[in-house]
């Protein structure tokens, strides 16, 4: 296979359907554990009332021939069966969390997919120190700008703009200093990590957090103050919650 760098074949570009009507563009990335994959994304890719957004479906661009990364295809993910959603998202004492899961069925990906998947084991654990101004990277779809021959995503610049394992403002998330667009919705935000016994495989990343939006100052005046550039990622641990077992 071409060398490619497999923290970009752990993103996907997302685009939401309802029905044959095409809707948005977003990013999502893999995530495994023990013997399930899911599709990982934002909560407000997969619905989202303030804005009327009611897909039924979405669907991903798989590469299906490790020879050849032009080589592509569209694999659609239905979001509802009889009526009822098939991801899974949650809520803490704060409110919702602007994180979503839906399972991917591993036996329904075409023959030759080569994709890379996070797992558990790349979630920072509490002996990691992750400082201010730590050096990020957000692997995703801005405005759904990629690759477009190879179908590869593009990676952004961060850094940890908040204290890292403080829930920013009673909520949980932290903040990143980043430029990020739309699109870049439920990428996965990671640091990279020193991995001398090779426990992660050809994945040396720490994976703290899913991208969710930008954030503004609602007293800003628009035309004497720029943007804040800054952004909130949620914990990537709730992705734990998420996957576990069905009550």
């Amino acid at each position: 296979m071409t060398m490619i760098e497999p923290i970009l074949l752990t993103a996907a570009r997302v685009c939401t359907f309802q029905g044959e009507r095409s809707l948005t563009n977003a990013s999502g990335f893999f995530f495994e554990r023990e013997d399930r994959l899911y599709l990982v994304t934002s909560r407000h890719v997969m619905i989202a009332s303030s804005t009327r957004h009611y897909p039924d479906r979405l669907e991903i661009e798989l590469h299906v021939d490790p020879n050849n990364l032009a080589d592509s295809i569209g694999f659609s993910i239905p979001l509802y069966r009889d009526g009822i959603n098939l991801w899974r998202q949650g809520c803490d004492g704060a409110g919702d969390i602007d994180v979503a899961v839906i399972e991917i069925d591993r036996t329904a990906l075409p023959q030759g997919t080569v994709y890379r998947a996070f797992s558990p084991r790349h979630l920072p654990g509490h002996q990691d120190q992750v400082e201010v101004g730590s050096s990020l990277l957000v692997v995703g779809f801005p405005l759904g700008f990629h690759d477009t021959l190879h179908h590869m995503p593009v990676v952004r610049q961060a850094v940890v703009a908040s204290s890292f394992g403080l829930r920013f403002q009673g909520e949980g998330f932290f903040l990143t200093d980043a430029r990020t667009h739309r699109g870049t919705s439920g990428a996965p935000v990671v640091m990279r990590v020193p991995d001398p016994n090779g426990t992660l495989g050809d994945l040396p990343w720490s994976l703290l957090g899913v991208h969710s939006a930008r954030i503004d100052v609602g007293t800003r005046d628009g035309r004497v103050d720029e943007a804040l550039g800054l952004n909130c990622a949620w914990y990537a641990d709730f992705l734990m919650t998420l996957t576990g077992s069905p009550s």
